[in-house]
This record gives C-alpha cells, structure tokens and sequence, in this order.
C-alpha cells in the first residue's frame, strides 16, 4: 500500500477538471455531451501573437529563461499596468509564473504561516481554497449572495479580519459569479484594510478584459494599501491563451523577490515560448479582442433570457467573465423516480446523466445551492444546454 502526505491527501480534485473528465469519459463512450464546466475562451489567440512564438522558435530562444521573466516581458507588462490601470510598477516588483494560478501559490506560500487566517469571499474561486490548505493556514469564509450581486461589503469585511488575519484573496471580474467590484466599492474596501496593516491583498484580475461594463478598477489604485497588493493577472483570460500556462504578478519588491526565490526551487522560469507570446499581448491593444468581448456579452444575455423559462432557476446579470452562478436550491430534495437530488452536487450529476449537460457544483466555490455554467461557447451549443436541462427538470417532482 502506498501511504501518501498528509498534505497531498488533505487537498481535493478540482470539481472543475474532475466535471470535465466525467465528459469527456461519457462523450468517449458515444454520448454527445456538452460541457460547460470549463473555464476557457473559446476562440483562438490572435495571430500576431502566434506569430511573435513562431519567431521566436526561429531566433532559438530554447534556453533556460530567467526565474522571474524575460527583462523585456517584465519592462512591457509594467507598461501595459501604467496604460491600462494607471499603476506604476518597476521591472523589479513583477514575477512571470507558469499561469496565475501557480503566482497565487507563490505569493500565499511566501506571505503565508501555518495557523494564519485568510480571509476568502464566498463564492471563490475553487484553488484559492486549496492553496491555503497547502500554506497550513486556516480559511475565514465570507459569504457574499445573490441578493449583493455576490459581493461581501466593508461592514462584513471589518467583521471578519482578527488579530490572525494574514491575507484576503477575491477576484474581480469574479469567477465563478461574473461580478464585478465599482471603484467605490473597492474604495470602501481598501479603506478597512488601511486600518489593519498586517494584511495582504490578492487581487485576481485575471478577467480584466472580459469586462461589459467598461473600465476595470483595480484595489491596487488605493496608495495607502498599494504595498500590500498583490495583483495577479495574466493572457488566459484576456488574449485566450489558457494552453500558453502564463500568468503574473505585481507586488512589492520584497514579495516578489520572495517569490521568484521560492519560484526558482520549484519550477524555475516559465516557458521561452509562452513567455514571447505574451510580450506580443502586453503589448497589444485590448480592444483587439473586443469582438470576444461583445460575443460573451451577447452569450449572456442569451442564456439570461433562455432560462427565464426554466423554472427554479435564479441568476444575477454578471458585469465579467463567461458564467452564470445560478441558484438552483428549489430542485433539491426533488427525484424522477431514480435519482433524488439532495444538493447541488446531485443536481449536476443528474443533468449530466439525464441530460448530458456538465456543469460545475457550487460546493466548488463555497456555495451549494449554486451551479456554476460556462457559456464559452457556441450560441447553438447554449441554446441546445438550456433546452436539455428544461427538459429534464420537468421530470423532477
């Protein structure tokens, strides 16, 4: 018997990459299933920055890269940071990471003691939660619903933080819920934290670009806590680049130095290749992916209006990203006869047998009387979804 750590046994699957493997394990067995339970754009990276990574497999950048990032990259995403977001960074504050995911990790794994507390606005991204296991600290849940546009306030914030507080960690754009924080509202915020200067901030801004509502507003504008912003973002996202594993960093000196040490004991630099890729994206124009942008927007408001016609079922109107976070609370304790959905785990596996439809469960992300719906994808396909779920929920009583 092979007796795995603690650590590892500690930490649970991805419900997301484990909902997209129970597809792909059905579809391999001939049913024709849809799966909205990833998180990716899908549209194609646009070609000057294909072609930026075919040059650069031209010019042999095949060596060895920089633990932190290529000088050029770091110097253009400081630029990108002051065109964008009106923040000034230097060369030396960003850390290049194999996809912001794997800089969450650095930054609370360097910030971060065994018995800490972190602060996690619910509903959150599923990692965030595991990466604060493997830190040893210990999770403060806040929970943010539908009726605040999932979106906790100053008051529960204030409420919340102790003398353990350690670091907060929230996206915006939000994933899985699409919200999107006003400057106001990070205003407010970031005045509560000004109060408690022993805690970090980690900004996940990594669906900066899938905005509907214009500008995107940073926590790390606010001078009086700006030093303890770490921002996080990346090409994934923005510039559909999920394969190219490239995310990022902008912190304080001493952090990101911290993390580019503790990066270098673990993966070293990121890919040569992903790593020109993304200067091309730095320095692109965002609106040159506007057409994905009005395309999501236009995906939503199709799925909005479809589901006006599946009973039970209740959303906000999300300002970012590409899901809905939908309350289906009403359906539990319901069954056809063979299945009894008891929570929203249930609820998922019921349509993805029932109806072949992959979702993600709320537990997920902090929240079972939610499912999380990806509507990165085809309108046909979303058409076709809301329809196969209508009709299998009719068979529920």
């Amino acid at each position: 018997m092979i007796h795995l750590s603690d650590r590892i046994t500690r930490l649970s699957e991805s419900e997301t990459l484990a909902m997209s493997r129970m597809s792909r394990e059905l579809k391999a067995e001939g049913h024709d299933v849809i799966n909205l339970s990833v998180g990716e754009p899908d549209f194609f990276t646009p070609d000057e920055i294909k072609k930026a990574a075919s040059q650069a497999i031209e010019d042999n950048y095949s060596f060895y890269t920089p633990v932190n990032g290529y000088q050029d990259l770091r110097e253009a995403i400081c630029e990108k940071l002051s065109r964008d977001n009106a923040l000034t960074y230097t060369p030396d504050q960003i850390v290049v990471s194999t996809g912001a995911k794997q800089a969450i990790a650095n930054a609370v794994l360097c910030l971060v003691n065994p018995g800490d507390e972190v602060i996690i606005p619910t509903p959150y991204w599923v990692s965030y939660r595991e990466i604060v296991k493997m830190a040893e600290a210990e999770a403060v849940y806040v929970k943010a619903g539908i009726d605040h546009d999932f979106k906790i306030t100053p008051e529960q914030l204030e409420e919340a933080i102790t003398e353990n507080t350690r670091m907060f960690i929230f996206s915006s754009p939000c994933n899985p819920t699409g919200s999107v924080y006003s400057r106001a509202e990070l205003k407010a915020l970031a005045e509560v934290f000004a109060r408690h200067p022993k805690v970090f901030i980690i900004a996940d801004e990594i669906y900066e670009h899938i905005n509907f509502d214009g500008k995107h507003e940073s926590i790390a504008q606010f001078d009086e806590i700006k030093d303890r912003v770490i921002l996080v973002n990346g090409v994934s996202k923005g510039f559909a680049m999920t394969g190219w594993r490239l995310g990022y960093l902008a912190a304080h000196p001493e952090v990101a130095k911290a993390c580019t040490k503790l990066q270098g004991q673990f993966t070293s630099g990121t890919s040569s290749i992903s790593q020109r890729a993304a200067l091309e994206a730095m320095k692109t124009d965002p609106e040159t992916t506007r057409d994905m942008l009005e395309k999501f927007r236009e995906r939503r408001d199709l799925v909005i209006n479809l589901l006006k016609d599946v009973p039970g079922t209740n959303t906000n109107t999300p300002k970012g990203a590409f899901y809905l976070f939908i309350n289906v609370k009403s359906y539990f304790g319901k069954s056809d006869g063979d299945l009894k959905i008891k929570d929203a785990s249930d609820f998922c596996m019921y349509l993805l047998k029932k109806a072949h439809i992959a979702l993600v469960p709320g537990s997920a992300f902090g929240d079972d009387e939610c499912v999380r719906f990806s509507y990165a994808t085809s309108n046909d396909l979303l058409t076709e979804a809301v329809e196969r779920m209508k009709n299998a929920l009719k068979k529920l009583s």
